[in-house]
């Protein structure tokens, strides 16, 4: 097995945090600067470095657009070495996508671009700790536009990807997937919106006919409590804020980002840059590692599930 591991934003964490796991990375390969990856880990070989050049030294906590395009480069040469057959997985560190716009670059995210990159029509965001999987049916949009991104053919194309994944990602052979609503009370039937009674029950009904194992539309209030999440194998929230809140506060620095619907495995931390402590020695490989981990086991879920 050979995982590929981006270093992120130079300025960032993510060099240090790879410090702290050296003895977590015999089967990765890590993608990025060779001189800032020798700085913080002084023993790694170079054939477990696959180079991508920064433009600038990078300085601990200052961002630099000059190395915008080189981060893209990382995530794009890992991606490619995934669909190659040179790595079996890739692992993001965190980027920062202010910077990479400032740079005059459009992108709004790993998720996008890796649809973008590997010509994948839609993906789904999940994040996912010992507590609970949480995956989304709008990610980076504003929350006045949330509901007019809420559509029947969305709902059911998600928690068809949702279902393919945790089969052949995580080993489930018939994942039970709960669904919140988008209203308060889940639309209090039809007194605190609509949206759950015109869109969201005939598109659940619809995949139930057809052997999916869903429940809801549940009031996201009552559903994220640990005698209900106990009860299903993912949960699929309708907005950012209404999954990641709930899934954070459980697990924050412990939790993963995992993006479904790629033809490769993509996995992440569940934190950012964190630029007001990189250098300082501060920082928490907890994310990091469980993201490692949980590549290796769907690498080996999805070749088990291949034979």
């Amino acid at each position: 097995m050979k995982l590929a591991v981006t270093l992120g934003e130079p300025a960032g964490i993510g060099p240090e945090l790879l410090a702290q796991l050296d003895q977590e990375l015999d089967d990765c390969v890590i993608v990025g600067d060779p001189q800032l990856i020798n700085q913080h880990l002084p023993q790694c070989p170079a054939n477990k470095i696959e180079a991508v050049n920064l433009a600038v030294s990078s300085v601990p906590g200052e961002l630099n657009t000059a190395n915008a395009g080189c981060v893209l480069e990382t995530i794009k040469v890992a991606a490619l070495g995934c669909l190659d057959g040179r790595f079996d997985a890739m692992i993001t560190n965190p980027i920062h996508k202010g910077i990479i716009n400032d740079a005059g670059i459009g992108f709004s995210g790993h998720t996008e671009y890796l649809a973008e990159l590997t010509h994948t029509r839609q993906v789904v965001m999940m994040l996912l700790n010992k507590f609970m999987k949480v995956a989304l049916v709008t990610t980076h949009c504003p929350l006045k536009d949330v509901a007019g991104n809420i559509t029947a053919d969305k709902i059911q194309s998600v928690i068809k990807i949702m279902h393919h994944d945790l089969q052949h990602k995580f080993g489930l052979s018939n994942p039970h997937i709960a669904v919140c609503g988008l209203n308060p009370h889940a639309g209090e039937g039809g007194h605190l919106g609509h949206e759950e009674i015109d869109i969201i029950i005939p598109a659940l009904n619809e995949l139930k006919q057809q052997g999916f194992q869903l429940s809801g539309p549940i009031p996201a209030d009552t559903l994220f409590t640990p005698n209900q999440v106990k009860n299903y194998d993912a949960i699929l929230a309708m907005y950012h804020d209404q999954g990641l809140g709930p899934l954070k506060y459980a697990g924050f620095g412990e939790s993963v980002n995992i993006t479904l619907g790629l033809p490769i495995i993509r996995t992440s931390v569940d934190h950012g840059t964190a630029l007001d402590i990189a250098g300082r020695g501060m920082a928490d490989a907890g994310s990091l590692k469980a993201a490692i981990h949980l590549a290796r086991d769907c690498v080996k879920k999805q070749k088990n599930h291949a034979r």
